[in-house]
């Protein structure tokens, strides 16, 4: 039989479920045990107040009798002028009550106050913000992103909101994001802590009213937090009917399918970050300038890539649209169902329901030129033909994960008889290649085991004798370590490519973008900052989604490319001629020319290397033997 509670255990039980409701509770049963002591002691005080106090004064009121009695429970000295011993006997009572009750209600209320103070300083509470932009995650590629967006937006009236949300310090975050991005112009930035892969968690970022998700890998495993990110967002049981518009980037191909299956329902455009950095560092390799024209095409801060459609035009030629604008650069078609066409034969007709693919500075920039820029015919180079292509040799330097593909992606462009050594202190290396990059039909292939920092090694591969040299940063070793042993590789070749007559081109992938600054003293031809172009372009899908498929056909072996081709087989070199000459010379070659590469400028940074995309048709310029067209072709 089971012993019946006693009254004091009932209220302990019943005192320790009180209690354990939190602050709030503690402060409301403090708040009634105060107001208890005070009316108590302002009743006393009016039935007493005579015999209490002073027979001979009338007794206070009820209202001042109270008032008597908070002063003293805030104010221990207000009772020293108190007259009449049972008077103070009940203030005494009071006073004693406010030292250990008021005190601990106010001590409580000030630990309330510091607690709800490091909530909002943790950042947990839910951001009110509609058609914002939320990145989860957070990594070093942050800081391009937000830059980017802050440039993309700065032409919004209404301003543009920026939310982050990562399993980070929120006051961290945002230290460090005013610290590397100064200037957010006019667009907010807000830090939120908490698990991008937990529902609860990811409701405090509302990402139900957000325009664009961009979905940054962290981790020691970046591939799967990508992937429980998106399942967060597509499977939420809060989601709204509409598809979400998400960005990523995946490394593993394998992972590609698993998170296209999972993003069906959404618009969703991940960046298999590997195959693309390594497609770019192929086709630098063999032209140098190509990453920055790249980064010109990516970035906010000058001209970028819209989609307008031009009624005016309909029934036109494609060549017929190159020759009507002076402002902008046209690259392409976009039919009215999604079919993109980079560089169309030129009898390509302008339909009504088609967009152009135009290069400008704004959007407003894309309109018919009154006047157009007229065609020196003397300039324009006939006739000029292509030499056969030669057979070439490559040496890379380094080893990562893009490294097969890089291998695979030469040998669709080089001809038959070239070859490529690879260097790299990876045990087994020479078996693991032919695995990843499969059967190679123009090139040979070497790979030697070795320290890429060791001079003697270095000589005794006669670098100079390649024509390109690729050097790859170690995905094994952290960041400043491999940019830091890329840096003393970069030197070595820089100094032998000075003693030695030979010209070759010399390729590097850096990991930091902070480095880049201390890699330009190496005078290195280009410079691949993987991070950054891979945020360059996820800030750029973010803002329109229609770009996904111009870059795919860019950077596929198979569709429209960009290169970089000598000018003299242009336009006559050594004259002034105009831009819209040199338009009309690739023109007739079946090529759309979006710029040009001064290689007097090549090694000055802040005029973007010497490439200059969307120049002005009516613009003059001499061209030296030297100095690149930037057009795009078919391969």
């Amino acid at each position: 039989m089971t012993n019946k509670p006693s009254l004091r255990q009932r209220f302990n039980y019943w005192f320790d479920n009180y209690m354990s409701r939190g602050t709030s509770a503690l402060i409301g049963g403090l708040a009634i045990a105060t107001l208890l002591i005070i009316f108590s002691a302002g009743f006393i005080i009016t039935i007493g107040g005579r015999i209490l106090r002073n027979p001979d004064a009338d007794p206070p009121g009820f209202l001042e009798a109270t008032w008597w009695s908070l002063m003293r429970t805030l104010d221990s000295g207000t009772m020293g002028g108190d007259n009449g011993w049972g008077f103070r006997i009940v203030m005494l009572l009071v006073t004693l009550g406010g030292i250990f009750i008021v005190s601990a209600l106010i001590s409580v209320i000030n630990n309330g106050l510091e607690a709800n103070l490091e909530r909002l300083r943790k950042g947990r509470s839910r951001v009110l913000e509609n058609n914002h932009t939320l990145i989860l995650g957070w990594s070093p590629q942050i800081f391009t992103v937000i830059s980017e967006l802050v440039a993309a937006n700065e032409n919004r009236k209404e301003g543009a909101v920026i939310v982050v949300l990562a399993d980070e310090d929120k006051v961290e975050m945002e230290d460090a994001i005013n610290e590397r991005v100064p200037d957010t112009k006019n667009s907010r930035i807000i830090a939120r802590s908490g698990s991008p892969i937990d529902l609860t968690d990811l409701e405090i970022a509302s990402p139900h009213s957000a325009r664009a998700i961009i979905i940054l890998p962290h981790g020691t495993d970046p591939d799967s937090q990508v992937i429980k990110s998106v399942l967060a967002l597509t499977n939420n049981p809060k989601r709204h009917a509409a598809p979400y518009h998400l960005v990523t980037q995946i490394r593993d191909p394998k992972n590609m399918d698993v998170v296209k299956m999972i993003g069906q329902r959404d618009i969703l455009q991940p960046i298999l970050t590997n195959d693309l950095i390594a497609r770019v560092v192929a086709q630098t390799s063999r032209q140098s300038g190509l990453s920055q024209v790249y980064v010109e095409l990516m970035n906010f801060g000058g001209d970028e890539i819209y989609f307008k459609n031009e009624s005016a035009l309909t029934g036109k030629t494609y060549a017929d649209v190159l020759r009507t604008y002076d402002d902008c650069s046209p690259m392409g078609i976009r039919r009215a169902d999604g079919t993109v066409l980079l560089n169309p034969p030129s009898e390509t007709d302008l339909r009504a329901d088609d967009q152009l693919i135009v290069i400008a500075a704004d959007d407003d920039k894309i309109r018919p030129s009154a006047q157009r820029a007229s065609v020196d015919e003397s300039a324009i180079q006939k006739n000029t033909r292509r030499a056969k292509p030669a057979p070439e040799s490559c040496l890379i330097l380094g080893w990562n994960r893009s490294g097969a593909t890089i291998i695979r992606e030469l040998d669709s462009y080089v001809a038959r008889g070239s070859r490529v050594t690879v260097v790299s202190d990876i045990f087994n290396l020479e078996k693991q290649i032919p695995a990843q990059a499969g059967k190679l039909h123009n090139q040979k292939l070497k790979v030697t085991e070795g320290d890429t920092t060791d001079r003697a090694l270095l000589e005794s591969l006669k670098a100079p004798d390649y024509e390109h040299v690729i050097v790859l940063a170690y995905s094994t070793l952290d960041p400043q370590e491999a940019d830091a042993k890329t840096l003393v590789t970069l030197l070595h070749l820089r100094d032998m490519a000075i003693r030695d007559e030979t010209p070759f081109s010399i390729v590097s992938e850096m990991l930091d973008l902070r480095n880049r600054e201390l890699a330009e003293a190496a005078k290195v031809d280009d410079f691949i900052v993987s991070e950054h172009l891979i945020s360059l372009m996820m800030a750029q899908f973010s803002e329109n989604r229609e770009l996904l498929p111009v870059f795919s056909d860019i950077f596929d072996p198979e569709g429209a490319e960009v290169y970089l081709k000598p000018v003299s087989e242009y336009v006559q070199s050594g004259k002034p001629v105009n831009y819209a000459t040199l338009v009309e010379s690739a023109l007739r070659r079946g090529e759309t020319a979006i710029g040009y590469r001064l290689m007097r400028e090549s090694d000055d940074s802040s005029l973007a290397h010497g490439v200059h995309t969307n120049p002005k048709k009516s613009s003059t310029v001499a061209f030296a033997l030297e100095d690149k067209v930037i057009v795009i072709a078919g391969n």
